[in-house]
């Protein structure tokens, strides 16, 4: 029998910020596997190449990128048919409520702030493994 593993895409035009994140997966315990994307045009070209069994478990997206944003990305992954399965967390630094009622009206499945101090950071991602890695995903009661 196959192995199910999680793997996680990181979006964010941020290296420091990326790095970051990853850390925090990695405090949590989280075993998944993790690729980091600079930009939503190198994520769109790694989706493309992928075989859709080998489509990410989840993706982290930042809204405020140069190039194509978080929201066009949003807005491409939910328009084709072999991706919109894939559950993408905003991750990002705005706490508009514009921002957020905007992703969840293009196909977002979660809005996170990003938190200033990395504890808080590290309790938010244990929040999102929790509820979208099969590792740790809250169980149904029935």
């Amino acid at each position: 029998m196959k192995q199910i593993v999680d793997s996680i895409c990181i979006v964010d035009d941020d290296g420091d910020d990326r790095q970051i994140i990853e850390n925090a997966f990695r405090q949590t315990g989280t075993a998944a596997e993790i690729a980091m994307f600079e930009n939503g045009t190198d994520l769109l070209d790694h989706l493309n190449e992928k075989q859709s069994d080998r489509l990410p478990t989840l993706i982290l997206l930042d809204l405020n990128m140069p190039g194509k944003d978080g929201r066009e990305v949003l807005k491409e992954i939910k328009a084709i048919s072999n991706f919109r399965h894939i559950p993408i967390v905003i991750f990002t630094t705005s706490s508009f409520d514009h921002d957020r009622t905007n992703c969840y009206l293009l196909g977002a499945n979660c809005f996170v702030t990003k938190p200033p101090e990395y504890d808080k950071l590290v309790v938010a991602i244990q929040s999102v493994s929790k509820l979208w890695l099969s590792d740790t995903r809250v169980k149904s009661p029935l």
